[in-house]
């Protein structure tokens, strides 16, 4: 019973310990051009490093820690395979009422990626975007690790900077 409680107990603090840290934990600062633009005309994606990079005319504005989709390594094939696209694509809409903070819309699948998913046999899945936290979880915790089904996930604050600053018709290349 005292080993129960003892494992209770570490269980409780290792939780107050992650919310604390989620809570207080200092977040990076946007570069400060961020506020001086009105648009941005590119976001890049690097997987591996999981950042996303914001330009205009070819000089960074922001960059912004990501996660991504829950199975990263390589490029999406179907659907539910976890995986984040790889290629280039533009913002194609934008849904202030989605089930996370905020999301802009990415144009996957291609007509490449649907060929080969036909080819194939599979769905090559679709509603990939770039959005903020769970609406669930509020402004209280920033999920860790890469938890989306291939989107591209952000902190709400982050989000409602690239609300403001992305358009339909932006440009976004994501890289392995």
């Amino acid at each position: 019973m005292k080993r129960l409680l003892r494992l209770l107990a570490l269980v409780v603090l290792t939780g107050a310990a992650w919310a604390a840290w989620q809570a207080f934990a200092p977040r990076p600062a946007p570069p400060p051009q961020a506020a001086a633009v009105e648009r941005i005309d590119r976001i890049l994606i690097e997987k591996s490093a999981r950042r996303l990079t914001a330009s205009r005319a070819g000089e960074t504005v922001l960059e912004f820690p990501i996660a991504l989709g829950f199975e990263p390594a390589g490029d999406k094939f179907q659907e539910g395979d976890g995986k984040t696209p790889e290629g280039k694509f533009l913002i194609d809409r934008r849904n202030p009422n989605s089930a996370y903070h905020l999301s802009l819309g990415i144009n996957y699948p291609q007509p490449e990626d649907r060929k080969q998913a036909q080819a194939a046999g599979v769905s090559p899945g679709g509603d990939i975007f770039i959005h903020g936290q769970p609406n669930s979880v509020g402004d209280l915790i920033t999920l860790p690790g890469d938890w989306t089904a291939g989107c591209i996930a952000v902190t709400n604050e982050q989000m409602e900077t690239l609300w403001r600053l992305a358009e339909i018709g932006t440009e976004i290349e994501i890289r392995p």
